[in-house]
C-alpha cells in the first residue's frame, strides 16, 4: 500500500505539481497524425490539465499553443488557419506557432501592442504517426533511439484510446505480468484471427497460443531489474522441468511500457494524462520482419471505439459490455474478445483515482512496487536537479537509449538468460531495419 501523500504525488500531474513538472520534461504524445482533419488541420487537445490547440504550420510541422486568446479568452480551436498562424474569430488576433501575437487588426496602425502579447506554446515533433509535444522548461531533450522511433514508417502502426481513470492505473496494468494468466484467459477456444490480436499468436516451439499458455501456467516467477530507461521485467513460467516460457516486458520511464506482440512484433504504449481522472493511451506497434497492414489494423481498432474521442464502445456506462453467458462459455471476463477492453475494465473499475492506501500487494506485484519506488526516488532527484531515468541530456545519451528488448520465447530452464538474448540477436539480425538494443544489452547480444 501507499501512504495517502505518496498516492497524491504519484497521480497528480497538473501544472505546478511535482509529478506534472517531471512528466513535462519528457516528450509526450499529443495526438495521432491520422486524427488531424485534412481540410482544416486544427484540433483542441488537453494534456495534463492544460487546454491547448494543435495546428499544422505552413510548410510542415505542428504548432501547439494555449487554447484561449489572450485578448478576451475565446476558444482558438475554432480559429482560422491563415497567414502563417491561427487567427482568433472574435477580433482577428493572429498567433504564430511560437505563441507570439502577430497581428491585432482592430488596434491603431501604429500600435505595437501585439509585440507584448504571447500565449503559451510548446515544441512539437512527429514520430511514426504520433505528434509529440514538449511541455517542459528550457530546450526539449533529444529523442531516444528506441525501436519505435527508428523503425521505418511502413513497419509501424499508431493508435490511441480513451480510458476514464488516472494515468498510473493504466501504466501499472501494463507492467503487471501475472494478470495475463487470468484477465486474458479464454474458457473456450480463442476464436480470434491471429493478425493484430495480442495473445492470439502461437508461441514458437509450443504449439499453443499465448493466451492458452499463460492461462495454464498462472504462477510465474517475476524478476525486475533497473535499466537506464526504466525497468526490465521478467515473467518466467515452468512448462516442464527442462523448458521455461520467458516473457520480457519493460517500463520506459515515466509513463510507457514495451511489450512483445507475437514472435516478431512489439508495441510501446504511453499513458498520457488528460487530467487526473482521464487519460489516453498511445501505441506504436512495430514489426521486425514484415511491413504492417495499416488499413487492416486501423479497421480492427476502429470497430471498438467512437470518434472523435476514441472512447471505447464498451465502457463504464454499459458495464464494459459484460455478458454472463460469455463469461461462462468463452472468455474469463465476459467482456468480449478485445483484450484492450479487459485491461480497460481492470483499471477503470478501481475508480477514477485508485486509493492505494487500501490495497494489499504480494510478491507477484514486484514490478508495480519497483516502479512506484522508482517514481518516488525520481521525483526527489528531479526536484534536486539530478538525473532521472530515460531522460537524455545530449545526443550521445539519446543514441544510447535503444530497444528496449521485449521477448516472448521458450528457453532451456537451466540456460534461459543467454538463450533469450540469442533469440533477440537473431531477430534483429534478420530484421530489415532493426539496430542493436539499448547500450546495456549491446555487448550481451554481440556475445550471443
Amino acid at each position: 500500500m501507499l501512504k495517502h501523500e505518496d498516492n497524491e504525488r504519484l497521480t497528480r500531474t497538473g501544472p505546478g505539481t511535482p509529478l506534472g513538472k517531471m512528466m513535462r520534461a519528457y516528450w509526450q504524445p499529443a495526438a495521432l497524425v491520422s486524427e488531424m482533419p485534412e481540410d482544416r488541420p486544427v484540433k483542441a487537445v488537453r494534456l495534463m490539465g492544460e487546454d491547448l490547440v494543435l495546428f499544422e504550420r505552413p510548410g510542415g510541422g505542428w504548432g501547439l499553443v494555449s487554447r484561449f486568446c489572450a485578448h478576451r479568452g475565446v476558444d482558438l480551436s475554432f480559429g482560422r488557419l491563415e497567414d502563417g498562424g491561427l487567427r482568433c474569430l472574435y477580433h482577428g488576433w493572429l498567433y504564430g506557432a511560437d505563441g507570439q501575437c502577430l497581428e491585432q487588426p482592430a488596434e491603431p496602425e501604429h500600435s505595437r501592442f501585439a509585440e507584448r502579447v504571447r500565449i503559451a506554446s510548446y515544441p512539437c515533433e512527429e514520430r511514426n504517426g504520433i505528434i509529440f509535444a514538449y511541455l517542459g522548461a528550457g530546450d526539449p531533450p533529444p529523442f531516444p533511439a528506441y525501436d519505435c522511433f527508428t523503425a521505418p514508417d511502413e513497419y509501424t502502426f499508431a493508435f490511441k484510446g480513451l480510458w476514464e481513470c488516472n494515468w498510473l492505473q493504466g501504466l501499472e496494468g501494463g507492467i503487471d505480468p501475472s494478470h495475463v494468466s487470468f484477465l486474458h484467459r479464454f474458457v473456450g477456444e480463442d476464436p480470434r484471427e491471429v493478425y493484430g490480436q495480442q495473445f492470439s499468436e502461437e508461441v514458437d516451439g509450443t504449439g499453443k497460443k499465448l493466451s492458452e499458455l499463460v492461462g495454464e501456467s498462472f504462477r510465474p516467477d517475476i524478476e525486475v531489474e533497473q535499466t537506464e530507461y526504466g525497468l526490465r521485467v521478467f515473467a518466467l513460467r515452468d512448462l516442464t522441468e527442462e523448458v521455461k516460457h520467458v516473457r520480457i516486458t519493460n517500463l520506459v520511464f515515466p509513463n510507457a511500457f514495451v511489450v512483445p506482440f507475437g514472435n516478431n512484433k512489439v508495441f510501446i504504449q504511453w499513458h498520457v494524462p488528460i487530467d487526473d481522472e482521464n487519460h489516453y493511451w498511445y501505441m506504436i506497434f512495430y514489426d521486425f520482419q514484415d511491413e504492417t497492414d495499416k488499413e487492416r489494423l486501423l479497421a480492427q481498432r476502429l470497430e471498438g471505439v467512437t470518434l472523435p474521442d476514441y472512447r471505447p464502445i464498451r465502457n463504464r456506462s454499459n458495464n464494459w459490455g459484460f455478458d454472463p453467458a460469455e463469461q461462462r462459455d468463452l472468455t474469463y471476463t465476459g467482456m468480449g474478445l478485445d483484450i484492450n477492453v479487459h485491461d480497460q475494465w481492470a483499471v477503470e473499475s478501481m475508480g477514477r483515482i485508485q486509493d492505494r492506501t487500501l490495497e494489499r500487494l504480494g510478491i507477484s506485484d514486484r514490478a508495480v512496487t519497483a516502479n512506484r519506488r522508482m517514481l518516488l526516488r525520481a521525483l526527489e532527484a528531479f526536484e534536486a536537479g539530478n538525473s532521472v531515468p530515460g531522460l537524455p541530456v545530449d545526443e550521445a545519451t539519446a543514441a544510447a537509449l535503444r530497444g528496449p528488448l521485449a521477448v516472448d520465447t521458450i528457453a532451456p530452464a537451466d540456460d534461459w538468460e543467454p538463450h533469450w538474448r540469442k533469440r533477440e540477436a537473431q531477430r534483429r539480425n534478420a530484421s530489415p531495419w532493426a539496430s542493436e538494443s539499448s547500450s546495456d544489452d549491446a555487448q550481451d547480444l554481440a556475445d550471443a
